[in-house]
């Protein structure tokens, strides 16, 4: 049982992190670790019992894996016309749409460099794949944590559900992304009042400067329209950022009571970064997520991947910078 060490110390090290505190992003690096030590120990075992069983296993996965780049990629680039078509063509838009490009090049130019074995192109490219790997499995990491962390359910008693803006249309309009948040925040108000608690509503949400009135004031009358008694809502009507809203939130909250409990709303695909951002900020919270637009969230995720890596990035960077150095030392 030996193989299943890795495994299990693993498992043991993001069971305690998670315990610690379940917003921490690093929590899905130990899970992935977990388990590909897991499915490695499988194998073996597999492997034990049936050679023919396993190779042709491996096999299997080898194939997936090599045609992966290709699938993903044609998928990022459909996906990412489609954003276009729909969304407008901006830069967080056409987020996919070069994320599949760019695999597409890296790959017809390794393909290229094996072939030829050109040093000047075949050497900058291992540089760039092993920058590629690292950026990839985090991600993946990410992908993995962000997946379990948004199915996770929040058992405690809450004393204020807060839901974040995202921004209004012509100007007063509440959007359906917005909605959905506020549909989400009011399903978990509504179950928090069914259980006899005293728990608010909290929209937080600035005015933009293509908006007749704050975020957070238009988002108050949807929900006073869907029968949300006014007095049971708080209004935080200066924030123009995430971490605004949670920390201008917490303010408010905290002036209630001191020991409060909230839960935050957000889409899906903002639900990791927004509990990263609660946890820096030290609000005392954990974040759920509202469904989003299947179109919407390969592009949406991507932004929210690369904000995750860039709060992190003397760390991130420097290793990169170092993989980058590694993958160059064989022209030499």
């Amino acid at each position: 049982m030996i193989i299943f060490a890795p495994a299990v110390a693993f498992f043991l090290v993001f069971a305690g992190s998670f315990l610690y505190d379940r917003r921490l992003v690093r929590n899905g690096v130990y899970l992935f670790f977990g388990l590909l030590s897991l499915a490695l120990a499988l194998l073996y075992r597999l492997a034990s019992v049936s050679e023919t069983a396993a190779l042709i296993l491996l096999l299997t996965l080898w194939i997936l894996l090599i045609m992966l780049p290709f699938v993903l990629a044609l998928f990022l680039i459909a996906n990412g016309v489609m954003m276009v078509r729909r969304e407008g063509r901006s830069l967080a838009n056409l987020l996919s749409l070069a994320a599949g490009a760019g695999i597409l090049l890296f790959v017809t130019l390794k393909a290229l460099a094996d072939r030829t074995r050109w040093d000047r192109l075949d050497t900058p490219l291992d540089a760039v794949g092993f920058v590629l790997g690292y950026v990839s499995l985090l991600f993946v990491c990410f992908l993995l944590y962000s997946f379990v962390y948004g199915r996770i359910r929040h058992r405690r008693a809450v004393d204020f559900v807060v839901v974040l803006g995202s921004g209004l249309i012509g100007g007063s309009r509440v959007p359906p992304l917005l909605a959905g948040r506020l549909d989400r925040g009011r399903a978990a108000f509504d179950a928090e009042r069914a259980k006899g608690r005293e728990t608010m509503l909290l929209t937080s949400g600035g005015q933009g400067p293509d908006e007749d009135l704050p975020e957070a004031r238009a988002m108050a009358d949807y929900l006073i329209a869907s029968g949300v008694p006014a007095d049971r809502i708080l209004i935080e009507d200066k924030s123009r950022t995430t971490q605004e809203n949670l920390r201008f939130s917490k303010t408010l909250m905290q002036d209630r009571k001191t020991d409060y409990r909230a839960l935050v709303v957000t889409n899906n695909f903002h639900v990791m970064r927004a509990a990263q951002i609660a946890r820096k900020e030290k609000v005392a919270a954990q974040v759920i997520g509202s469904p989003t637009a299947r179109y919407f969230w390969p592009s949406a995720t991507i932004r929210e991947f690369v904000a995750v890596f860039l709060s992190h990035r003397v760390l991130n960077i420097g290793i990169c910078a170092l993989l980058a150095v590694t993958g160059m030392l064989h022209l030499y």
